[in-house]
């Protein structure tokens, strides 16, 4: 009997385990670059946090991956397409920053390279085993067997040579206190990590401020790109990204500026409306809960007077 119950549950988990498959499609996007796109929706045990913008570019002495994914088995999965795209191996691998979205995929990628810059790598080490955590709550099954690895090369900001490809490498802050955005010179492709947000709503937990976001921005719209691809949301050709990007940091700015001149407490300012433009970017309302929960604090001690002034 016990034998037949064991038997009886490996044949329901099967199927179940079968389904665990991220099915990546490499997609072209200019000569040797290729995009592997996710969703605009929220982490899910339906879509396995595969919300993320990942990519590789293959050089002349192999292929370099931007961000790893947000598992161990997306990472596996990544690694096999690259495989059916080229016999090239891979030699190193990009991360733009330390959110588990993009890092948690590291595992696949023993033996390779895996590169960030120090401020990433720091995050990582202190943030990665509870984000790791987080994740297996929200998606469960998909991160089995996934642990947090740390980047094993520093990257400098400045221009990176691999093979037939100058690659420049643009150290940013906006987005979690340490941010890289890598710039193929011969494609003009543009991997702006998570400055750059497009159809879906920013994320805003290690934001140092949202000037230093607004910054960014304009520092990276200055680059020579003909290709973005933001670290979340469809590519562009041209600057809607960034108009939309700015327009939003904004009205998110003036909202908390506002709410604190009002005197207004945090639970008034999640369910403040938020303006009809926006309405075709996803998680705007969870995101707004979510940002004010991260930012409001600082904007109320910005505006408290020094007791001993």
């Amino acid at each position: 009997m016990r034998l037949f119950i064991l038997t009886l549950a490996l044949c329901l988990a099967l199927p179940a385990q079968a389904e665990l498959q991220y099915r990546l499609q490499p997609r072209q996007i200019a000569e040797d670059v290729w995009l592997l796109e996710g969703s605009t929706d929220n982490f899910d045990p339906r879509n396995g946090g595969n919300i993320v913008n990942t990519g590789f570019i293959v050089t002349s002495n192999g292929v370099v991956v931007i961000d790893s994914g947000p598992s161990r088995r997306y990472g596996e999965a990544m690694r096999a397409a690259i495989a059916e795209v080229t016999d090239s191996p891979v030699i190193k691998v990009l991360l733009t920053h330390h959110h588990p979205d993009h890092v948690l995929g590291n595992q696949a990628f023993a033996g390779v390279p895996i590169a960030a810059l120090a401020g990433t790598t720091e995050l990582l080490r202190e943030q990665g085993d509870a984000m790791a955590e987080n994740m297996y709550r929200m998606v469960g099954d998909w991160m089995r067997g996934t642990e947090v690895v740390l980047p094993n090369e520093t990257l400098e900001p400045g221009l990176l040579e691999i093979g037939d490809r100058r690659l420049h490498l643009l150290q940013l802050r906006g987005h979690t206190g340490a941010d890289l955005a890598v710039l193929d010179e011969s494609s003009g492709v543009l991997f702006a990590g998570d400055i750059l947000f497009h159809q879906r709503a920013l994320t805003t937990p290690n934001s140092p401020g949202l000037d230093v976001w607004l910054a960014d921005l304009d520092r990276l719209e200055a680059t020579p790109w003909k290709l973005l691809v933001p670290g979340h949301g469809p590519l562009s050709r041209d600057s809607a990204p960034f108009e939309q990007m700015r327009d939003y940091l904004g009205w998110l700015d003036g909202l908390l500026r506002d709410a604190v001149a009002s005197g207004a407490d945090m639970n008034e300012v999640i369910q403040s409306p938020i303006p009809e433009r926006f309405s075709g970017i996803s998680l705007t309302r969870y995101e707004l809960i979510r940002g004010v929960s991260h930012l409001y604090p600082k904007y109320e001690a910005g505006q408290l007077q020094r007791v001993d002034e």
